[in-house]
């Protein structure tokens, strides 16, 4: 029996308004782990092809890690999945904070939602006691107001995941919010919440967790806990979170500014991560059982800004500041949080808007299209004017909240090949003419473009014996050269399999990826002392592996190939024009062809082989 996890899984069915227990399939587990794994699993099965992502028949699945909850460092994460309403294939999307831990405490290890109610609803768990409770007077409450309301409500100690406007009103990058500033950002599926009109999930535990070897139990966590302070990474990392990463992108070429057109910013300075940190911090934060402190409170107190609230990190930095051409801060500041309020996707919001700005400077856009608003590079205003607008399609915001793909297609005038994005997904805040790993491994995640899925880093700024350590010395200097396309197939494959196995168990990237702390064989360790799992560092590798064809065999089935894995041709055609990077494109065809190899899937098509599903004990759908 495994132990460390709740053992029980909620199925609701919002049609029906009816709630079941089930136990949960361990045998599932022992092949997919929880989490990602097992999400990736169940609703590869339970999702027809054809499903329209909006309507009923989408489930939407949402799983802890078996670590979540531990003393494991950084254990503090959550995973939600479903059909994407953003890009029509794979969507996933994962947090930190408290709300995985309490749903552990609380003896659930995952739930699903099929069909959607005919009311706003939301789903309050308080240790056994699961129920429905109508939600009408949620609904049209944005993300802070929905929280204090239900902790008001069902007790301050309680943890809330919800949904803001922009979910409600369907804007196909909206994100599903917990712990208020926490969130599950990627693949649109707070919009797949509104759909359903499930408004939240507030949760309360107060169970235990029973681990599997309480002798070794502390010790072993201790050690763990001693290597990651002591990590050169963790005090950088306490005091600045991921902001200062501007600084770092802008001097690698990395930094994405004027929607790609360049990977260096003039105003890099005033976004920093530095001026962040002198000015408008209040206090970091961190998350369940986390000593790297990511997250921190930040205000601006006076004028047409000022807030108090969760910080952006630098994604958002980046997507609503360089990538907009926008050096003013505090409107970044401002929009992030409103982005939270409303619920969406940084990412996407900032690529939708550089979009705009950039089809305004050709001329493909006009005011008539607007409404009247300027969207020149830089335009803090109508940046923060149109995050409001997008939350609640209002006027020109009801194109933007379709992502810029789609309002591409609809506005037409040569404004399509603008788009940067990838299967219908903006392209993260990783300009991959500069590091030509970010490139690969955006066209090759399973929820469109994506950096995370497999976060390559070991040549972001050269861990040679890191390389050394997990490829090998033959690799050495091309592997860790960023802008050698050499080798970097099988860095992403490496990296997407293990990737997919930490967000499976539910721990952090930083310390597992970056800074590569924790491996394979940690990972193992972790599970055998809290879950009593007896899996070795290769058979963790081969369910990474098993878990990224499944998510490719459920892509497949709805029409991805080879033809899809592709990046805008600026990124690829077009020579960076600035900074170290002055001059490069991406080679992805070459590096494609090195990833299909070591993946075992067709270089035509970009299909496994079949010999590859028979050794990972997968079949086609």
């Amino acid at each position: 029996m495994i132990k460390g996890i709740g053992g029980t899984v909620l199925w609701v069915n919002l049609t029906k308004g009816t709630i079941q227990k089930r136990p949960l399939d361990e045998e599932i587990v022992r092949r997919y782990l929880l989490g990602a794994g097992y999400l990736s699993r169940m609703l590869t099965d339970m999702i027809p092809v054809g499903t329209d992502a909006l309507s009923p028949d989408n489930v939407l699945g949402v799983a802890t890690g078996l670590l979540t909850g531990s003393m494991f460092p950084q254990a503090s994460r959550h995973v939600i999945a479903a059909l994407s309403p953003l890009t029509g294939i794979w969507g996933e999307s994962h947090a930190a904070g408290f709300w995985g831990a309490e749903l552990k405490l609380a003896g659930y290890d995952a739930m699903f939602f099929t069909g959607a109610s005919p009311r706003p609803v939301y789903l309050n768990i308080h240790d056994s006691d699961v129920e429905l409770r109508d939600a009408t007077d949620l609904w049209g409450r944005d993300v802070f107001e929905t929280d204090d309301i239900l902790r008001r409500r069902h007790g301050l100690l309680c943890r809330v995941l919800s949904i803001g406007q922009a979910g409600e009103n369907l804007v196909r990058f909206a994100a599903i919010m917990n712990d208020r500033d926490r969130a599950s950002a990627r693949s649109g599926l707070g919009a797949v919440m509104g759909s359903k009109r499930l408004k939240a999930i507030c949760v309360r535990g107060t169970g235990a967790i029973e681990v599997a070897d309480p002798e070794r139990y502390l010790a072993e966590m201790r050690e763990f806990h001693r290597r990651m302070l002591a990590n050169p990474f963790t005090p950088q990392r306490a005091k600045y979170g991921t902001t200062n990463l501007v600084e770092l992108m802008h001097h690698i070429g990395r930094l994405p500014s004027y929607n790609f057109k360049t990977g260096v910013f003039e105003g890099y300075e005033k976004i920093s991560g530095e001026r962040i940190a002198k000015e408008y911090l209040i206090k970091p934060r961190s998350d369940w059982c986390c000593l790297q402190r990511c997250g921190r409170y930040t205000a601006v107190r006076e004028g047409p800004y000022s807030y108090e609230g969760g910080s952006p990190e630098f994604e958002s930095q980046s997507s609503l500041g360089s990538r907009c051409g926008n050096d003013n801060l505090e409107s970044i500041l401002y929009a992030h949080h409103l982005a939270n309020m409303y619920g969406m996707d940084t990412i996407s919001l900032g690529g939708t808007i550089s979009w705009a700005m950039e089809a305004w400077e050709k001329g493909m856009l006009t005011a008539d299209d607007t409404g009247g608003l300027d969207l020149s590079w830089g335009n803090h205003e109508v940046i923060v004017r149109l995050t409001k607008m997008i939350a609640f399609r209002e006027g020109f915001g009801d194109l933007l909240a379709e992502g810029s793909y789609r309002a591409a297609q609809r506005i037409g005038r040569g404004s399509e090949r603008l788009v940067m994005a990838v299967k219908r997904q903006e392209i993260a805040g990783q300009e991959p003419r500069a590091q030509k790993s970010m490139g690969l491994a955006a066209v090759t995640a399973a929820r469109g473009a994506d950096h995370l899925y497999a976060f390559p880093i070991l040549d972001e700024v050269g861990f040679d014996e890191e390389i050394k350590q997990r490829h090998g010395e033959q690799y050495l200097p091309e592997m860790s050269d960023r802008l050698s396309p050499k080798y970097k197939g099988i860095m992403v494959k490496e990296s997407e399999d293990y990737m997919v196995v930490v967000e499976s168990v539910g721990v952090c990237k930083y310390g597992t990826q970056i800074p590569p702390e924790f491996y394979y064989d940690d990972i193992a360790e972790a599970l055998r002392i809290h879950n009593g799992l007896d899996l070795t560092a290769e058979d963790l590798q081969t369910i990474g592996e098993r878990i990224v064809n499944l998510n490719r065999l459920f892509n497949v089935a709805r029409g991805v190939s080879r033809k899809d894995d592709s990046l805008p041709a600026r990124l690829t055609s077009e020579p960076a024009p600035a900074g170290p990077p002055k001059g490069q494109v991406v080679e992805l065809e070459q590096m494609l062809d090195e990833y299909y190899r070591e993946r075992g899937w067709d270089l035509k098509t970009g299909i496994p082989l079949d010999s590859t599903l028979e050794r990972l004990g997968l079949e086609r759908l």
